[in-house]
């Protein structure tokens, strides 16, 4: 008798154990913050991502597996656009720590702001693993940071300052952090008219704006229009890793951002000339 009982106690350490050491579910809305809690996170997650990369949050219509996640996670992390989580969370898991990360992400002060606060999140969530998310996060700062550092540089390199741009709002904080001159920003084309069309091109043309930036994820017929009618150069920038090529993760969709904007410049000093003086680069 003594024997069985000892066998059903190890047993159920055994069992106890191995829950104690299953991987924490993590619910995230986007590939953002799903990239986020897996460098964070670790071996330790297991994340769920909602929201496929090619689609806004704000926008997307669930499916029956994401409700099943939803209702499972210990941990949800959202930016604050997706107004049915909270509705949905309320009925499905009230339980659950949610995480609301809002503001834009797509630059590395940004990136390593939302990675110190999931390793946060993720410490509450496993006190015993707290020191190990925050040596994560360290690491994928001082990553970002190396990468941020190199392209500022090539920035500088190309004058990114004296080529003025009009920009997406979404991508308007990246291309300042870059570097360019943004002399106007315009919201998702479902907001826009014909009228802001001609009014987007009177300034670009006051500013002989050069470049067009877009962001896939909110449309990207308004820009393609509007750098024709600025003969500008038209760039595509993703704000979601795994929307374009070589966008794999956050650090990989920055590089994929900034040298899009690098290719450009480098285009219209060919096809135009550039006559530079101190602090100062024309096109011709």
């Amino acid at each position: 008798m003594l024997r069985k009982l000892a066998v059903v106690v190890l047993a159920l350490g055994l069992s106890l154990a191995t829950f104690a050491q299953s991987p924490v579910q993590v619910v995230a809305t986007s590939a953002v913050l799903a990239d986020l809690a897996e460098k964070v996170g670790g071996e330790r997650v297991s994340v769920y991502t909602i929201i496929p990369p090619g689609f806004c949050p704000a926008h997307f219509d669930l499916r029956p597996r994401d409700l099943l996640a939803a209702a499972q996670a210990r941990l949800v992390l959202y930016h604050g656009m997706e107004r049915w989580l909270e509705t949905l969370l309320a009925n499905v898991n009230p339980q659950a720590k949610v995480v609301k990360l809002p503001g834009p992400w797509n630059t590395p002060p940004a990136m390593i702001d939302r990675a110190q606060a999931i390793a946060t999140a993720l410490g509450e969530v496993l006190p015993e693993e707290a020191e190990g998310f925050a040596t994560r996060a360290e690491e994928f700062a001082s990553q970002v940071q190396a990468l941020g550092e190199e392209l500022l540089a090539r920035a500088e390199e190309l004058s990114l300052p004296q080529v003025p741009a009009i920009v997406m709002q979404w991508q308007a904080g990246f291309a300042r952090w870059l570097g360019l001159n943004v002399v106007a920003t315009y919201p998702p084309e479902e907001r826009l008219s014909l009228r802001d069309l001609v009014e987007l091109a009177a300034q670009g043309r006051e500013a002989q704006a050069l470049l067009v930036i877009d962001n896939l994820q909110s449309g990207v017929s308004f820009g393609a229009r509007l750098a024709r009618e600025l003969s500008a150069v038209h760039v595509v920038l993703t704000n979601f890793p795994g929307a374009l090529p070589r966008t794999a993760d956050l650090p990989s969709m920055l590089r994929v951002n900034a040298e899009a904007i690098f290719s450009a410049v480098e285009w219209l000093k060919e096809q135009h000339g550039v006559a530079a003086a101190p602090g100062f680069l024309r096109f011709q």
